[in-house]
């Protein structure tokens, strides 16, 4: 029924389950999670992430993967990212998207020109293999729609979604779907929930973002795909639905941007 559509599988605190991924998986099992993205974010975690994903998936759970660099890795590694080896490593069923990549400024500036630069390398990439883009926006949002623009991207995510309605707005008027993580159960995210709120509800998305930023009543916890329901709990109260519609909602809305090219 849920779709996780942003989750590190590979980075999850495996404390609670005896280090073994296995019980985090059986986790999301039962708390109906029927699909999952596993987001990549360096080449040297394709291997292992695709194992994840060629292990575990079954009957029950569906799970694909991204292929891209996140922005702040250091400028080696983002200038490692050539069109021709995004599209050579990502040209797999089990890869469904381009990412993460997109604009960090809040941790760094210094590597500004080569985050742009890698960010426009994986939209090309994105466009040659007609996936969608996972794009990462942290105190960039001017510049990462400019280059949304610029480079013509129509085709993706903005995922954990931190900016205003208006922001929201041009990444929709461009295509684009925006997924929300825990950060919009927050009592501080009111921009966010303005902009959740305001949302066309076959754009909308869901995601955990593990093992980061656990949603209300986990805050401060590890964050796991286990918990993406609670996600859905919080958008179902703002629109008057049951956390079940919205979790089929999310996942019909997932489905459509994976099947817009195909």
């Amino acid at each position: 029924m849920f779709t996780d559509t942003h989750c590190h599988l590979n980075r999850l605190d495996l404390t609670k389950y005896d280090g073994e991924l296995s019980g985090a998986i059986n986790a999301m099992k039962e708390a109906q999670v029927t699909r999952a993205m596993a987001i990549m974010c360096d080449f040297a975690e394709y291997d292992e992430i695709a194992n994840i994903v060629d292990t575990f998936s079954d009957e029950q759970l569906t799970l694909g993967m991204s292929v891209g660099i996140h922005p702040c890795e250091d400028i080696n590694v983002l200038q490692s990212a050539t069109v021709e080896r995004l599209v050579e490593t990502a040209n797999d069923d089990k890869v469904w998207a381009i990412g993460e990549t997109g604009l960090d400024y809040y941790w760094s500036t210094q590597n500004a020109q080569a985050q742009r630069e890698s960010f426009a390398r994986h939209i090309h990439a994105s466009q040659q293999l007609k996936k969608p883009l996972v794009v990462h926006m942290r105190e960039a949002k001017d510049d990462t729609i400019d280059i949304l623009k610029s480079e013509g991207a129509e085709h993706g995510i903005i995922h954990c979604f931190t900016e205003d309605w208006d922001t929201a707005k041009r990444a929709l008027d461009l295509g684009f779907y925006i997924s929300f993580s825990g950060i919009v159960s927050f009592n501080s995210a009111k921009n966010i929930q303005q902009a959740a709120k305001n949302m066309p509800r076959d754009r909308i998305l869901i995601e955990t973002d593990s093992p980061y930023l656990a949603p209300v009543p986990k805050r401060g916890c590890p964050n796991e795909p286990a918990y993406v329901p609670y996600v859905a709990s919080y958008l179902a109260n703002m629109y008057g639905c049951s956390r079940e519609e919205l979790g089929q909602l999310t996942a019909k809305n997932f489905e459509n941007l994976l099947a817009q090219y195909h």
